[in-house]
């Protein structure tokens, strides 16, 4: 028995330009002419294609990997928040099976973190050193989806501050031994150095990106590196400073540092014309269900609301190959009684979730 046409009406954004009075879902697919007959449900509201949450980690907790209930709770938590689309930024838990749900949302995996030795958070990453870099990078490029996430820099004990953890000459090897596998690469970074490294390799992104100069902020807009801030991550740097101050004070002040700009980095590299999108890094030691809130975060740095919503929808979506809701493509989209457009924080209150062209019920699932 097929499913009835689902109707949204009111506002349809499908651009920041293109808005549309409504469109149709005929079988799990956008229509954009009305069906002929059939069972109709309507929806009233402003819809915007599914979130993107572009830096996530489905099955990992501050420990390590999580059984499947837990994994699934996790992207559950996502889907009533209308993230509908999740770019898994390392996990070491396989969730290929995720993948296999309608009812779940959409997953693009990076694989596991590739870290150096003592260099990451236990039972997160291959540990690994530099010489054995280009072959996990290749082995993480098949395992995953189109991306590989390095560990870029970390605390270094010997200095007592965050310190790269590649050398440069290594780093653009396996840099092109992705891009040979057909996979992109992104890279955790908290410091400026690393990022000056990352840059020279080739990087195609990076998480965080905390230490951005006026130097290194030109480089990735020349070079269209694109940047995933995750600021709602970066509100516990505080705290990561303070559990290192006894044993690293120099580690501490830099972190402060880093957390005191972080709006001030954002908005510069948004000027500049450095690509930004939305992500949390939900998974390890944030819950899952936050996109709303980041986006939010992201008018502190600058954005307009349309640019802020952009960045978790419509060029989300594009910089990583999934369409929008355009005609035959299957119908991903949340529905809102507030404007978003007015009001970013009416993310946090989705109407109507619709995934695979289907309403999806509150799962109440606690990410």
């Amino acid at each position: 028995m097929s499913s009835p046409v689902l109707h949204v009406k009111g506002q349809v954004l499908v651009g920041p330009e293109e808005v549309l009075d409504e469109i149709w879902v005929v079988d799990g697919r956008v229509s954009l002419s009305a069906p002929g007959g059939g069972e109709v449900e309507t929806v009233h509201g402003y819809a915007l294609p599914g979130l993107v949450d572009a830096h996530c980690h489905v099955g990992l907790e501050a420990h390590g990997a999580v059984d499947d209930a837990r994994a699934e709770e996790h992207a559950l938590a996502d889907r009533d928040a209308g993230a509908l689309l999740l770019r898994d930024a390392g996990s070491p838990a396989d969730t290929r099976w995720v993948q296999e749900r309608e009812d779940l949302p959409r997953l693009i995996r990076a694989g596991r973190h590739i870290a150096r030795t003592r260099r990451y958070l236990k039972n997160f990453a291959w540990e690994i050193e530099p010489e054995d870099l280009v072959a996990y990078v290749r082995q993480e490029a098949r395992n995953g989806d189109g991306w590989v996430k390095l560990v870029g820099d970390w605390i270094d004990r010997e200095t007592g501050d965050l310190g790269t953890c590649w050398p440069v000459d290594v780093l653009a090897d396996a840099i092109a031994a992705a891009h040979e596998e057909g996979a992109r690469v992104t890279a955790h970074c908290f410091g400026e150095q690393s990022l000056v490294d990352f840059a020279e390799a080739g990087t195609d992104c990076i998480e965080h990106a905390t230490g951005l100069t006026d130097e290194t902020i030109g480089t990735f807009a020349d070079q269209q590196i694109a940047i995933v801030p995750t600021l709602v991550n970066i509100d516990n740097f505080p705290a990561f400073a303070e559990a290192g101050r006894g044993k690293f004070p120099t580690y501490a002040d830099h972190m402060m540092d880093l957390y005191e700009r972080r709006y001030e980095t954002v908005a510069k590299a948004r000027e500049a014309g450095v690509p930004v999108y939305v992500g949390t890094d939900a998974g390890g030691q944030l819950p899952h269900g936050l996109v709303a809130q980041e986006v939010e975060a992201l008018t502190r740095a600058g954005f307009g609301p349309l640019e802020a919503l952009g960045a978790a929808t419509w060029e989300a979506r594009r910089w990583l190959g999934r369409p929008g809701l355009t005609e035959g493509e299957s119908a991903d989209l949340v529905v809102y009684q507030e404007d978003p457009r007015q009001d970013v924080r009416a993310l946090a209150r989705p109407h109507r979730v619709v995934l695979r062209g289907r309403v999806q019920p509150h799962s109440g699932a606690r990410g």
